[in-house]
């Protein structure tokens, strides 16, 4: 027969057990909210560079497909190109050229898009009134464009290539650089 003794203390954890289960469950609890905590700044990195990229893409998308269909390109800032061409091999900021159904003499009828604080600007006037086309939270550091095939008796079509480097975010802990390129040939046969 067991005595009364015996039975108690068979019943129940030790304080010894009971304060190292504890401590394993704090230290399990904390890596798992640590980990936690990483994904939701993970996804909502990530959600703001989609959106944030989404309008740059459009806006890059944009300029392109304008600059396909548009002729005289020019990218020197001089305004219209002259009979010598236009083109400039080694980059500028600043790209102009005559748009799908206008008057290629007049400078108030060119598309210009250039960037300015941070933002790549488009204007339809030849550069008077001008929008930004990018988002604030969009940060252009260099906005390259290189024009080439632009000069008469030259053997290449019109293009123009877009260099983007800039950053996207609208705080330290979600910005992200991004380096972006894209071309236009000229959709007009010059050859």
């Amino acid at each position: 027969m067991t005595s009364s003794r015996d039975i108690r203390s068979e019943k129940g954890f030790s304080l010894v057990e009971m304060m190292v289960s504890v401590s394993l469950f704090a230290i399990i609890m904390l890596v798992a909210v640590g980990a936690l905590l990483a994904l939701v700044d993970a996804n909502r990195k990530a959600r703001t560079l989609e959106s944030v990229m989404n309008n740059l893409n459009i806006s890059l998308d944009s300029m392109v497909r304008a600059a396909r269909m548009g002729t005289h390109y020019n990218c020197n800032g001089s305004g219209i190109p002259g009979a010598v061409g236009a083109d400039c091999a080694n980059g500028d900021d600043l790209f102009s050229f005559a748009p799908y159904g206008s008057d290629s003499t007049q400078q108030n009828e060119r598309a210009v898009y250039f960037i300015q604080g941070g933002r790549i600007y488009r204007s339809l006037n030849g550069g008077t009134n001008s929008i930004p086309i990018t988002a604030p939270e969009i940060s252009i550091e260099e906005l390259t464009f290189y024009v080439i095939g632009t000069q008469p008796g030259d053997i290449t079509q019109p293009k123009v290539v877009v260099v983007v480097k800039g950053s996207a975010g609208n705080d330290e802990k979600t910005r992200t650089t991004f380096y972006i390129q894209a071309t236009a040939v000229q959709r007009a046969l010059d050859i």
